[in-house]
């Protein structure tokens, strides 16, 4: 059983986490699209994976909710123009974040607290993973779907290159 205070504090304080997030952003002058943002948007646009991440480890893995979230940023993301590996290195600062939490702040306070991290720390790894993985799949659909409305780029070509299993194909 996960602990309700770190239920309670991904779920409450997804800003402060949100903002810690900022800071890791803002030491990686990789993240050139994330560093253009104002403090204010990259906070926003962080804040909601850790309420995802409480319901997550409260009531167990539920790949349709999680994948559904990933996917949707994916698409928003490559709307937007930002570059997928800059997502998701993005997306591993947050899972970051959450480790670091753990480990300085949760972890510490009692041995019980410390036992339950351990099985914690594999939870929320999984988490990440799964997202980049739909994220992924989310980014790639959303190019798939703007070369071939977009582009006029056929889609025997895009198969071709695309050979990835999307959603929104029909399955034979």
């Amino acid at each position: 059983m996960i602990d309700r205070v770190l239920i309670d504090s991904l779920a409450l304080k997804s800003r402060e986490f949100a903002s810690r997030w900022k800071n890791l952003i803002r030491k990686a002058p990789q993240l050139k699209y994330y560093n253009a943002m104002d403090d204010a948007t990259l906070i926003e646009a962080d804040a909601p994976f850790y309420p995802l991440l409480a319901r997550t480890l409260d009531r167990g893995l539920d790949r349709a909710v999680v994948g559904g979230f990933f996917v949707k940023l994916g698409k928003e993301r490559m709307k937007a123009d930002v570059p997928v590996s800059e997502v998701i290195y993005a997306v591993s600062l947050a899972e970051q974040v959450v480790l670091e939490y753990l480990i300085n702040d949760f972890a510490p306070e009692n041995s019980v607290r410390m036992y339950q991290t351990m099985g914690v720390v594999t939870k929320v790894a999984e988490f990440f993973l799964l997202g980049c993985f739909y994220l992924t799949k989310g980014f790639l659909e959303e190019t798939y779907t703007r070369m071939n409305r977009n582009d006029a780029v056929s889609e025997e070509l895009l198969k071709r290159y695309f050979r990835d299993d999307f959603f929104f194909k029909k399955t034979e």
